[in-house]
């Protein structure tokens, strides 16, 4: 199998090459990312001739662990690598037959799932496609392979009304997704595995077909006899994969919008946004179309939420109650002393902007910042960034991903970078002169004779994030500490993906005292906060 430092060099010698490269078939480009200043690449195939004013379907492709954008492309048109080591020399020999669509596959930085940054790229890679070539939104679709295949379920599922069909090729199994599957309601899924795949059982496929179909969601199901891990030869044959897409469009207005999330980043389908709730707690909304101008909506666990259709609403049943408004294609309501009434919810400091978790400090742009407060020796001074620098270093003696952090000592820290960027905080206020800084805003702190326990707790500051690690690093003992998390992550990564919006340990990570989530002012509850003062480890303002 394909290992990515293998053509690592070749890759980077050569992006330059093509990122400029113009005119139709398959090409390697780059995009600048906005999260760390890179060039990323993705391959990219565009049809012979582009006619003006005239739309065309894109298909997103997502590839596998081990693999790389240009033999992801090779693999949806149906033909098979035969260059080991992922380098362009498939791409140059490649000569796909013309299917009337764009397809582009992500690098998304290597082997890292389709999460956090990953997940990003893939939308920056959409959004630089929409910029560069006619693309009808309406005719987007989405597949993916093995890992991808499970990445395109989770985009499928937090964001079903971008996709018009969805095809995952035997994906990875992915328990965390389960909870969204009635999200795919409008969304037309086909799953295609092999029955000895020895990778990823094919149980996987079967099961989530299972689900889908209780659920009432549109799912098909091709299962190849004797097939192994190679079940996209039989599903993307001939261009077939191409021929199930044409089949579809996005139905902007369905007349049924089922929809769950905990994240407010995640929170739009179609024609209905949640715009209060508490984030990690899963809220959601089932909402019909009734009559003309009527609509019948059951919630749970939301507060607040947003009606956006193509013809005036005058009545609404929500929850049982009929609430009428003025006739509007636009109609919100919020709760008021739990009861349901028109008009826009109120604003929450716990927002689309600023939710949590702790790994969202690290989704996007960030930076990782030492502290040289306390008047450190030289080793210790040493040993504050080289934890910093470990935190840091995704990467592994396997896999060599494309990205990079900054580490600065607080004292480097510019305001520019303050506006710019979330910061991961080492230390104290007394070791750590930014923590100092913002302490007053921070909803706990380690108390200074703590010895031997770790803090880790995330907080806005600003326009941005803040993720605070006190005393113990949060990865300390993490291999012995049981936590499942994505194999695909990073490991600094993954262990983060596994906290909410804080997390207090008392050795190693296996030994947790509390984590948990703020509540939607970002303090604890006063029940936590008497547990946590009450030994004498945790200070709160």
């Amino acid at each position: 199998m394909f290992r990515p430092w293998a053509g690592t060099l070749a890759l980077a010698a050569c992006v330059g090459l093509l990122a400029q490269t113009t005119g139709p078939g398959p090409r390697l480009v780059t995009y600048l990312s906005p999260v760390d200043d890179t060039e990323q690449p993705y391959s990219l195939y565009v049809p012979p001739s582009l006619e003006p004013g005239r739309k065309y379907p894109l298909v997103i492709s997502l590839h596998a662990e081990d693999t790389s954008p240009q033999i992801c492309l090779m693999r949806v048109f149906g033909q098979q690598s035969r260059v080991a080591d992922g380098s362009l020399a498939p791409l140059r020999f490649f000569r796909p037959r013309d299917v009337g669509f764009l397809v582009a596959c992500p690098q998304a930085r290597g082997t890292m799932g389709y999460q956090g940054i990953a997940e990003h790229d893939v939308y920056d890679v959409l959004a630089d496609i929409e910029r560069k070539f006619p693309v009808d939104p309406d005719r987007v679709y989405l597949t993916g392979i093995s890992m991808g295949g499970s990445g395109a379920l989770a985009l499928a599922f937090t964001r079903p009304d971008l996709w018009a069909a969805v095809a995952p090729v035997a994906p990875v199994a992915a328990p965390n997704l389960e909870p969204l599957a009635a999200n795919a309601l409008d969304l037309p899924i086909r799953f295609f595995h092999g029955d000895q795949d020895p990778i990823n059982p094919v149980e996987v496929s079967r099961q989530w077909q299972r689900r889908l179909l209780d659920l009432g969601d549109p799912v098909e199901y091709v299962e190849y006899p004797a097939a192994r891990h190679n079940a996209w030869d039989y599903a993307y044959r001939n261009g077939a994969i191409f021929e199930w897409f044409s089949q579809f469009r996005r139905n902007r207005f369905p007349p049924r919008v089922r929809f769950s999330t905990t994240a407010y980043r995640y929170s739009s389908a179609y024609w209905v946004r949640m715009d209060l709730f508490t984030p990690g707690v899963a809220a959601s909304v089932d909402a019909r179309l009734t009559g003309t101008t009527q609509v019948s909506v059951a919630t749970e666990n939301l507060d607040g939420f947003t009606l956006t259709l193509d013809h005036p609403v005058s009545a609404a049943i929500i929850d049982g109650a009929t609430i009428r408004v003025p006739a509007a294609s636009t109609v919100a309501f919020h709760k008021q002393s739990g009861k349901w009434t028109r008009g826009a919810a109120p604003a929450s400091p716990k927002n689309q902007a600023s939710e949590g978790p702790i790994a969202e400090a690290v989704a996007t742009r960030h930076m990782y910042v030492y502290g040289t407060a306390g008047d450190p020796g030289s080793e210790e001074l040493a040993e504050r960034r080289r934890i910093a620098e470990s935190a840091a270093n995704w990467s592994t003696p396997r896999e060599r991903l494309q990205l990079r952090w900054a580490v600065k000592a607080d004292t480097e820290v510019t305001e520019q970078d303050l506006e710019r960027d979330n910061l991961v905080l080492f230390g104290t206020p007394e070791t750590n002169s930014l923590i100092a800084r913002f302490a007053g805003r921070f909803p706990m702190a380690l108390s200074p004779g703590a010895a031997d326990y770790g803090l880790l707790f995330i907080a806005p500051i600003g326009p941005h994030y803040a993720l605070v690690n006190s005393g113990l690093p949060w990865w300390t003992g993490a291999e012995d500490a049981g936590r499942t998390y994505d194999h695909f992550q990073p490991p600094r990564i993954a262990e983060l993906a596994t906290f909410g919006d804080y997390v207090v340990f008392k050795g190693a990570l296996g030994h947790v005292v509390a984590e948990g989530r703020f509540g939607r002012d970002w303090k604890l509850s006063p029940l936590d906060a008497a547990k946590l003062t009450a030994g004498g480890v945790i200070t709160i303002p």
